[in-house]
């Protein structure tokens, strides 16, 4: 089979002003969340708030957690009731049950969701991997 892996991207609206405008909230639902669907958190979450810049009505939180099979970020929008989340990874995961944590999380329904496969040339086959870069370095020689 060919391809790296899915990456989940969500981007969430109406969701709950308290939760979107909480650093400890934030931090915490990125370091359980990679246990809870089955993933292997390899460092804490980095969590910070964002000031707005030149628009202040655009401050929010914005965090990301690195995990083996790859990562999970995210970036809130308090005073719009928004966010916006990836979950990458190189192994298959249970996109609905990831759903679910962020819906009953951000307490909200609306939630616009794309899905795509990432890498759809990456071989995860080492023998294929082999083949492919033994092709490349004969075409460098």
């Amino acid at each position: 089979m060919l391809g790296f892996g899915p990456h989940l991207m969500v981007d969430g609206y109406q969701a709950d002003y308290n939760v979107l405008s909480s650093i400890e909230a934030i931090t915490n639902f990125l370091d359980e969340l990679p246990k809870e669907i089955e993933m292997t958190k390899i460092m804490p979450p980095y969590v910070f708030k964002y000031d707005g810049g030149e628009k202040p009505e655009d401050w929010g939180i914005s965090g990301f957690v690195i995990i083996a099979e790859s990562h999970i970020s995210i970036h809130t929008f308090p005073e719009k009731e928004y966010f916006s989340l990836d979950i990458f990874s190189c192994k298959d995961f249970d996109i609905d049950k990831a759903l679910e944590i962020i819906k009953n999380f951000f307490h909200t329904e609306n939630l616009e969701i794309r899905t795509t496969k990432r890498g759809t040339e990456f071989p995860r086959d080492i023998r294929i991997a082999t083949s492919i870069t033994k092709a490349q370095r004969n075409r460098l020689i």
